[in-house]
């Protein structure tokens, strides 16, 4: 492969009004990522990166799925003993290979907007490429990365029991980036889990008191929501299969806590009831404090149990599940309107055949409250790439108010990332043009412009209060 660069200045923009739109309305927004997986700690820390291999390989699941298919041993990949720069080589012998992945434009943007690195990477430009990389990482903090990228605010993904020291010594730093915790509770739900009463136990030490009940868990819950509210917190956020919304009564529900918390089993419909009412309690907890909540649903986890066992959890053998969705989602939110504690909701959905299920559930429960309060979130995970933008863009569009969107997130691990956001924010811009081209919208710039500027920026910052 030659080494002209194809990311030009007008990448993605295929027409004269796509490239008005993005230069004028879109390429010099702030940043509003608001769910990422970023580390509060390294934030915290703000010690230079030194080396791209840690900064774009490390917790990647993209690249490792791609580096596997193309056939690179495990060693190159997720191992901890493996020379950093042999990874990186490892991964350059497989970009040729990753053409028409979202992975072959993520990579040559990032390597053009972080490092002015022009060339395709590949075996005969790695070496280079990662030298002069490492020379100007080698001075980067995150916090340097993220001012570099314009990114205004963060929120990152925090269990209930952390403690959030690092975010509050970001708090006391003179950073451009405000970095603010967001609440991810999936733990307190999942009552089968082995460590379950190791993580109430971990709860309790947290809060200060005991937890025997349901009763006391509640309250245990109610606390470190006070906390992460105290520290800017305005978001929730759940990575489940699918909603639970099972029927249950607190009695009930504070039955199979109590059984779990004597070390018996619980039956899996009695896990379901206990999750289905620890989820609708924290939802109308979340509405109080006026917080937004996410719902990532869809994920099937841990399909290969031999790479679980090497290196655990994230390892990269998530993939898209064929779960229901509609109707616990539409008995969760119908049970929480009836009580007048349906919070501003996101949704995000991993299989693309539920595009319109999504798209269509979340205008049944649109009110007055706030514009757009029921969102459809950009495309997650494996559908966060052109194809899967430009398909939530029209179903989108279709079938609510695109000009309510609150926007593109990365939901990455990566402080190299952020390209992400021009890349969605480019494919929206075209997106729009091609309906001027066809005559399908008027050729309004100013309007357009406005539009544009309101999904890229605008709306974020008003749905989520991040001003206050």
């Amino acid at each position: 492969m030659n080494n002209s660069t194809f990311i030009t200045d007008n990448f993605l923009l295929q027409t004269d009004v796509a490239e008005t739109l993005y230069r004028q309305y879109a390429k010099d927004l702030p940043i509003i990522d608001y769910h990422n997986h970023l580390s509060p700690k390294q934030i915290a820390e703000n010690l230079p990166i030194n080396n791209i291999t840690d900064a774009w390989l490390n917790g990647d699941h993209y690249k490792w799925r791609g580096m596997r298919a193309n056939g690179v041993d495990e060693a190159f990949i997720t191992s901890d003993t493996t020379n950093q720069k042999e990874k990186f080589l490892k991964w350059a012998e497989t970009v040729p290979y990753t053409l028409r992945n979202p992975l072959f434009h993520w990579t040559h943007l990032e390597l053009k907007r972080y490092f002015n690195i022009d060339e395709i990477l590949q075996p005969s430009t790695a070496e280079a490429i990662y030298e002069k990389a490492n020379a100007i990482l080698e001075n980067k903090t995150p916090a340097d990365l993220l001012k570099h990228m314009n990114v205004e605010v963060i929120c990152t993904t925090d269990d209930p029991t952390d403690s959030l020291e690092h975010h509050q010594a970001i708090a006391q730093m003179n950073i451009f980036t405000k970095v603010l915790p967001t609440f991810r509770p999936d733990n307190l739900l999942l009552i089968e889990g082995n460590n379950y009463q190791t993580y109430i136990k971990e709860l309790a030490t947290k809060v200060g008191f005991k937890i025997s009940n349901l009763t006391e868990l509640l309250a245990a819950i109610e606390n470190r929501i006070e906390f992460f509210n105290d520290l800017g917190c305005k978001l929730s956020d759940y990575g489940l299969e699918q909603i639970y919304a099972s029927d249950f009564t607190d009695k009930e529900a504070d039955v199979v806590l109590q059984k779990r918390l004597s070390n018996a089993l619980v039956t899996k419909e009695e896990a379901k009831m206990f999750a289905s009412c620890i989820l609708f309690k924290l939802c109308k907890m979340y509405h109080a404090k006026g917080w937004a909540q996410q719902f990532h649903l869809g994920a099937l986890r841990n399909n290969n149990s031999r790479l679980l066992d090497q290196i655990g959890l994230d390892a990269g053998v998530d993939s898209i599940g064929d779960f229901t969705q509609a109707q616990p989602m539409s008995k969760l939110f119908n049970n929480l309107e009836a009580a007048n504690a349906l919070a501003k909701t996101i949704t995000y959905n991993l299989n693309p055949s539920q595009n319109e299920v999504f798209a269509t559930m979340m205008g049944n429960f649109q009110n007055g409250d706030v514009p757009g309060k029921m969102q459809w979130g950009s495309g997650w995970w494996f559908l966060d790439q052109k194809d899967g933008m430009e398909k939530q863009l029209n179903t989108l569009s279709n079938m609510g108010l695109l000009s309510r969107f609150v926007g593109m997130l990365t939901d990455s691990r990566s402080f190299l990332s952020f390209p992400r956001h021009e890349y969605f924010r480019r494919i929206l811009c075209n997106l729009i043009a091609e309906d001027v081209k066809q005559g399908l919208v008027p050729n309004d710039i100013e309007f357009l412009g406005k539009m544009i500027q309101d999904i890229c920026y605008n709306n974020a910052v008003n749905y989520f209060n991040f001003k206050n």
